[in-house]
């Protein structure tokens, strides 16, 4: 019947006039084949990549051979070796380095959540294999030299101290606690191997700064040392887990991602401003404290940790300077942009253009690039009573100048408000 017929041959109607559905299959099947092997390959390339670049950035076992090799050689010494390298009750966790020269790992020590730290450049010859210990005494321990006393060592220690922070009447008493920590086994002398290690620690730049900063709340207490490995407090909590990335991937995070997850993996906003009254108060600790001025030369989300009370604690003193270094560094340095004149990543210095020189002041002083950062850290999710006046003090905030008589006339003041306004808000409340 004519119905059954136009039954028969509808389907056939949505094909092409040349096109059949087993024609179509392997067309369809070559694609999902190339699809599914191209997912491999990245895949696969993305894995290659993760742990080539693990095995550059995360380097432990070459820390730990380099010192250990030293001590038992008798060319350094410290209060945490005979734990480190042979009793073995330093245990190495997590990865957290972003820089091959410089090793951070998580670990345990006595009980004790700590953070391990320890400088390989000399390690790192692309040629050598990956446990064979170098030689770093003739580059690292080379200073003092045998027959060195200690008056000579005392006024080789001041030198140092005023070359990196500045002629300051309270550096002879820093110079005291350098050597008191030297004598670790307070045997009233300071050995060569002593002498060594704690050398070589000045010569790191966040260990000159925890020193500097010892006494301060915010910054990460020192704990023991090894030449020139040492231990601080655990890594305060970051924004967001950090450690949960690649190493490779951590510095190449975008800034508006990293802003994200901190708005979705954060702590509340209570506990957020706890936290930027901490930062606030480590600004004040920043500006004319016992030795001296220094700088955030990074400013970034990755520094603001925490601890499990949400105070707040500097994650990473390596971008911290001293005044005295950034204006070593400017002194006449040659420039054509204000961008020849960045010490760090952010601690930048007009360029005069006629005389094509760098200025002395910076452009920003701490307390406006940390508004800046503030106001991505508070403003999201702020009580809608507080967030016009938050935003419009953090807006004056950032405009401040570098120029010291103006970081003299408004930083107290802008700071102080901020701190109150913040307080306020918290105060009385399970989140103070």
């Amino acid at each position: 019947p004519p119905s059954t017929q136009r039954t028969f041959h509808l389907p056939s109607l949505l094909l092409c006039p040349h096109e059949t559905p087993q024609g179509r299959l392997p067309g369809l099947r070559v694609k999902s084949v190339f699809l599914v092997w191209l997912g491999i390959f990245a895949g696969s390339w993305m894995v290659y990549l993760h742990y080539s670049s693990y095995s550059e950035l995360c380097r432990g076992r070459v820390c730990q051979v380099v010192i250990c090799d030293q001590y038992r050689k008798g060319i350094i010494s410290g209060s945490i070796c005979q734990d480190l390298c042979e009793l073995h009750k330093v245990e190495w966790r997590t990865c957290l380095s972003s820089a091959p020269g410089q090793q951070v790992y998580s670990g345990l020590w006595r009980d004790k959540d700590v953070t391990i730290k320890c400088g390989i450049e000399e390690a790192l010859d692309s040629k050598a294999q990956p446990d064979v210990a170098p030689r770093r005494e003739l580059v690292l321990f080379d200073k003092p030299t045998r027959g060195t006393s200690i008056k000579e060592f005392r006024e080789m220690t001041l030198s140092f101290l005023k070359a990196n922070l500045g002629d300051l009447p309270s550096l002879p008493a820093l110079v005291g606690q350098v050597l008191l920590m030297a004598d670790f086994n307070k045997d009233s002398r300071v050995s060569l191997a002593e002498a060594k290690s704690v050398w070589a620690l000045l010569q790191r730049n966040e260990f000159l700064l925890l020193l500097s900063l010892q006494e301060k709340e915010h910054a990460s207490r020192l704990l023991g040392y090894c030449g020139d490995l040492y231990l601080t407090e655990g890594i305060p909590h970051g924004p967001w887990h950090v450690a949960a990335l690649p190493p490779l991937l951590r510095p190449l995070l975008p800034p508006a991602l990293h802003s994200t997850l901190q708005q979705w993996l954060g702590p509340a906003w209570p506990w957020r401003a706890k936290i930027a009254i901490g930062l606030l108060e480590f600004v004040e600790e920043l500006f004319h404290g016992s030795y001296g001025t220094f700088y955030m030369c990074e400013t970034t989300l990755a520094n603001v940790g925490y601890t499990a009370t949400y105070d707040f604690k500097m994650a990473d003193l390596q971008q911290v300077a001293p005044e005295a270094a950034v204006r070593r560094f400017l002194q006449g340095r040659r420039c054509e942009h204000s961008a020849d004149c960045t010490y760090g990543r952010d601690c930048r210095a007009p360029c005069d253009r006629l005389m094509r020189q760098c200025k002395g002041d910076l452009i920003q002083p701490n307390l406006a690039k940390v508004c800046e950062l503030l106001r991505d850290y508070l403003l999201p999710g702020a009580p809608a009573d507080l967030r016009e006046e938050l935003g419009s003090q953090l807006r004056t905030c950032t405009t401040l100048s570098g120029l010291a008589s103006q970081v003299e006339a408004h930083h107290s003041l802008v700071l102080s408000h901020l701190k109150t306004l913040l307080w306020k808000k918290i105060s009385n409340t399970k989140y103070s």
